[in-house]
């Protein structure tokens, strides 16, 4: 069952997504924050800490924008659509509470044969200011939807260092920990219901992939940018296996000029989330 590609260039909305510290500090929670040491997030966990000005997981965006999932681009099977890509954008911090009006657009349909590839694009207008909050580019892998003729596609250049990584860390993930995210908006039955999950080919409900990337983007903040979230301008990675609950998750990073790039590991060292690329914005000089 192909998908329509003359669906590029739909758009949905815009419509109005708000959110709330309790929101922001959930969102945390469900990416990992505070979970080895609950003493050591506080500006990500808490908001009323003596001396802790509360700060947004900057992945969260992605999640405001998340909320038509996607768009109508023809027929698919539901149970085999799984995230491919994630990119996201920030020109500054998010706040912790607010509200923005979201626009996602149909930007590019890739036919890969037998599977397809949709690329949408959302963006996030801070109610009030007008002000750009993000932009975040998501590539969804719909299987058996290809073949309709349609463009493969290009790949970005990408290689991996051929050094020492500059960065591994070692994190779990807990069992219910997709039952946890789930709260931040994402409902899809893969990551909860085991009828649904094995309907897809998949033994038991998988972990979000942006519940991954998520915990990605707060190590790198944390260890890169010294925890201060504001510094964090893009994010972009590749999904490339599925995560079960309760796996730990290896991140390693090579910093290369401006770029930091990554990859995250599965327990049996095979990456998640790879072609990773994490850029800083130059952190504000004192007056």
């Amino acid at each position: 069952m192909p998908v329509d590609p003359s669906r590029v260039g739909t758009t949905v909305g815009p419509w109005e997504v708000t959110w709330t510290e309790r929101d922001s500090l959930l969102y945390a929670l469900a990416v990992g924050a505070g979970q080895q040491d609950p003493l050591a997030e506080l500006v990500f966990t808490t908001e009323n800490s003596d001396g802790v000005e509360q700060q947004v997981v900057p992945s969260f965006a992605v999640v405001l924008g998340f909320g038509v999932g996607i768009p109508d681009v023809g027929e698919y099977d539901p149970t085999r659509a799984v995230h491919a890509e994630q990119e996201m954008y920030l020109p500054g911090p998010l706040p912790a509470a607010g509200g923005a009006q979201a626009t996602v657009t149909v930007v590019d349909i890739w036919d890969k044969g037998r599977d397809a590839i949709v690329w949408t694009e959302t963006t996030l207008v801070e109610v009030g200011t007008e002000r750009l909050l993000a932009r975040c580019r998501t590539g969804a892998f719909l299987g058996g939807a290809g073949g309709f003729g349609g463009e493969r596609g290009s790949t970005s250049g990408w290689e991996l260092p051929e050094r020492a990584a500059d960065l591994e860390v070692t994190v779990p993930t807990r069992p219910e920990q997709a039952l946890l995210y789930r709260l931040t908006g994402d409902r899809n039955p893969l990551h909860s219901d085991p009828v649904f999950a094995a309907r897809g080919g998949f033994p038991r409900p998988i972990l979000h992939g942006l519940c991954t990337y998520g915990y990605t983007a707060r190590l790198l903040i944390n260890e890169f940018a010294g925890g201060d979230a504001d510094l964090l301008a893009s994010m972009a990675g590749r999904f490339t296996r599925p995560v079960l609950p309760g796996d730990a998750l290896t991140v390693r990073a090579w910093r290369e000029g401006d770029a930091i790039l990554f990859r995250t590991l599965n327990e049996a060292g095979d990456p998640v989330l790879d072609r990773g690329v994490f850029i800083l914005r130059p952190a504000p000089q004192d007056a």
